[in-house]
């Protein structure tokens, strides 16, 4: 069985040094609960930060590294500056914040912390490469690793990782906002299988990703550089069977009956959460509060518990989020205890979980009310615990779990009065509905547990790697293995070298007329003409005027309109393949039309015997709905005029049938040596036409990403001009 390397920030132990005697001990908490499982089941090794471990001796030092090393886990030793910037400065004062949607508390100036957490997530692929032997799979995990998938991909190109995101992907609008947004998103998309929570989440990566990488939106897969990267979602979960386990156990409902019995009769509503500013708790007192005032009667008859498990101790934000917090309960307190209680008993601490499950067997409502929260395992973990199938479960609908526990009592947490209704309805829910509720919201539960959350993302894995083609097999994925056969181009007796031009030489801009050679691309092409032996055409879309005008000038060859027109050399008149009738046209015209109306941001580019509809500057969900219903409306037009309509990138263009790239290929071949070798580079749809005509021998290179028939892949224009210089050297 292959083996499984974890990859996540904190090492699931916790190191603790005593009398000079170092201890590893096993932590607790949603990921490592979740991940724990595979980690024993399939072997490997599990990556990450131990913890501050700077003050140990190196006699400690060793005796820890002997220990981590028993237990299967490899430290990623951090230096507290490190974890001031890359944890503390960008992954909880950048990420978080603006995943969690909360805009206004992301730092505005994060260079260094910018700078930090790329070096960071450096140091952990570094980390990854320095262990892994083929046929190992990589799971990295959560917002402080984006980067790593990517770099671990340049490392070993034909590594298998998955990346799970164990928070919200915030909607496009939002993300967009991250200075490094295209960092963060290239960083996910070096894994071969994204994961999140919610259908929304995948959503909301999909359509960043079309915004910003410029990638066709679809909710299964993404092309990119040559890959398909499959996005899943996969609600993680937790171990049922030990919640169940606390739940029987005599200690732990012996505990519960005590609380209960310290209620003197009152019915309990519980929170737990950590004292973070997305879980809502203020917001939740303030809805408290609320009932309070609007239901005296019920005063006497409640106790509200907030257990709040004190995170990031050290960090300002969090200290005045806890005044804050304080300050609200004190005044709720102050306003409606009486001589025998106060309403809101607030604990500021963390608990075994012996004591959290007894909390959950005593408590008659849970209440689960973030502002925004990836999943939530709180909720989970209360409806495992209940047994008898009693009580209510008052959940927000920005938590990720929401999604799933459709049963459960759905609050909008920013609606204080609404919260207020829901905790009355919770507390005077009959027992007849409770059981109809908590018995369909623990059979979700129980059926999806988190051995089938790990198994479900691992099988896709382990699928998703499988349909790939092997690396090298017929794309190659970097420069370097191509150095053989340029240099087999080099020696070759004659060269004839056939190019694309957007897309391929240069960048593809919003608009064509945007998108003009620079300086250095006629030099390269002029240097390569003067090549001996050697023949350039550029084989493109445009029509003849742009080629004329940027071009023109050089001794190469054009081909306008996929080589409709022709024009063998400088002051040469330019050359149809064919007569053809123009008549269907104006019928196409309105067509395309009617979708830029419908289509703000897109546009009709007309040329002689073509006419194209682009949509890159629209809006991509849009523009994905759009692109769907246009065949539709031109199939009758495509039949009777003996047209086609070939797909480009962000593009649809109607065109003679049979008018492509390919037809040129003849009429090139039959003017050179039959020993000439012929290196085609293009970007899209259109040249796989080309590619195809060439004979078996040509150097065909794809560039960009997408799927295609080439034999290299090179990842930008940029890559593609090194590429001529190096004909030429």
């Amino acid at each position: 069985m292959s083996r499984l390397l974890i990859v996540s920030n904190r090492l699931p132990v916790t190191v603790r040094a005593e009398q000079g005697d170092v201890s590893v001990v096993p932590s607790t908490g949603g990921l490592v609960t979740a991940i724990r499982g595979p980690h024993e089941r399939h072997g490997g090794l599990w990556l990450g930060w131990p913890g501050d471990v700077s003050r140990l001796g190196e006699e400690q030092r060793q005796e820890l590294e002997a220990q981590l090393e028993q237990l299967g886990t490899v430290p990623v030793h951090l230096t507290p500056t490190e974890i001031s910037h890359y944890y503390d400065g960008f992954s909880n004062g950048v990420l978080w914040p603006l995943f969690h949607y909360l805009v206004e508390k992301v730092h505005l100036d994060a260079r260094r912390d910018w700078e930090s957490y790329r070096a960071v997530n450096e140091r952990f692929a570094d980390a990854v490469a320095a262990r892994y032997r083929p046929g190992d799979r990589v799971w990295i995990h959560d917002y402080q690793l984006t980067l790593v998938p990517a770099m671990l991909r340049q490392r070993i190109p034909d590594a298998r990782i998955g990346f799970f995101l164990h928070i919200p992907f915030p909607a496009a609008e939002v993300f967009r906002t991250l200075p490094w947004r295209e960092q963060v998103l290239r960083g996910m998309l070096g894994a071969d299988v994204v994961g999140f929570h919610t259908a929304s989440y995948r959503y909301h990566f999909v359509y960043s990703a079309a915004r910003v990488l410029g990638l066709d939106p679809d909710l299964e897969t993404l092309a990119y550089e040559g890959r398909k990267v499959r996005l899943g979602v996969y609600p993680v979960s937790i171990d049922v069977d030990e919640f169940v386990r606390l739940a029987r156990d005599e200690d732990v409902r012996a505990e519960a009956q005590r609380l209960r019995a310290r209620a003197q009769g009152r019915k309990i509503v519980l929170g737990i959460d950590r004292l973070d500013y997305t879980k809502g708790i203020p917001r939740r007192m303030l809805a408290i509060e609320r009932f309070l005032e609007r239901e005296p009667e019920l005063r006497s008859k409640v106790r509200f518990i907030q257990l709040a498990v004190p995170t990031r101790e050290k960090v300002d934000a969090y200290a005045d989020f806890r005044r804050v917090v304080n300050e609200l309960v004190g005044h709720i307190n102050g306003a409606y205890a009486t001589l025998d209680d106060v309403p809101i008993h607030f604990l500021h601490r963390s608990m075994p979980m012996s004591e959290v499950v007894a909390l959950y067997l005593a408590a008659d409502v849970m209440m689960v009310t973030p502002l925004r929260d990836g999943m939530n395992l709180v909720c989970k973990e209360y409806v495992a615990s209940r047994l008898d199938d009693t009580g209510a479960l008052v959940l927000s609908e920005f938590a990720g779990a929401a999604a799933e526990l459709i049963e459960a009592l759905p609050v909008n947490p920013y609606d204080i009065d609404s919260v207020a209704a829901t905790i009355k309805q919770a507390l005077v829910m009959p027992p007849s509905e409770q059981r109809v509720r908590m018995q369909a919201l623990r059979r979700r539960v129980v059926t999806h547990d988190a051995h089938r959350w790990s198994h479900r993302f691992l099988s896709d894995l382990e699928r998703a790697c499988a349909a790939a083609p092997a690396v090298g097999a017929a794309r190659r994925r970097t420069d370097a293995p191509q150095l053989n056969t340029i240099a087999s181009a080099r020696s070759a007796p004659s060269l004839v070298v056939m190019l694309d031009y957007d897309g391929t030489l240069v960048p593809l801009a919003a608009m064509p007329e945007l998108a003009p050679p620079d300086e250095e691309l006629i030099t390269d092409l002029r240097d390569l003409a003067a090549r001996p032996r050697t023949q350039v055409h550029v084989v493109s879309g445009r029509p003849r005027e742009d080629l004329e005008r940027w071009l023109g000038e050089l001794p190469i060859s054009l081909h306008a309109e996929h080589g409709f027109f022709s024009r063998a050399a400088p002051g040469e008149p330019w050359v149809a393949l064919r007569d053809a009738s123009l008549d269907w046209k104006p019928k196409a015209r309105d067509v395309l039309q009617g979708f830029v109306d419908r289509t703000a941001g897109s546009f009709i580019e007309e040329k002689v015997v073509s006419i194209a509809w682009h949509y890159r500057s629209a809006d991509p969900e849009l523009a994905s709905q759009m692109a769907r219903e246009v065949p539709a409306q031109l199939e009758e037009l495509l039949r009777e005029s003996d047209l086609e309509l070939i797909p480009g990138r962000k593009v649809l263009e109607v065109r003679l049938r049979g008018v492509n790239k390919g037809a040129i290929v003849p009429r090139v071949l039959s003017t050179v040596p039959p020993d000439a070798m012929v290196v085609a580079l293009g970007d899209d749809r259109t040249d796989e036409d080309l590619f195809a005509a060439l004979p078996p021998t040509a150097l065909t290179v794809h560039v960009g990403g997408g799927e295609s028939s080439a034999a290299f892949q090179l990842p930008d224009p940029a890559s593609a001009r090194r590429l001529l210089r190096a004909l030429v050297a």
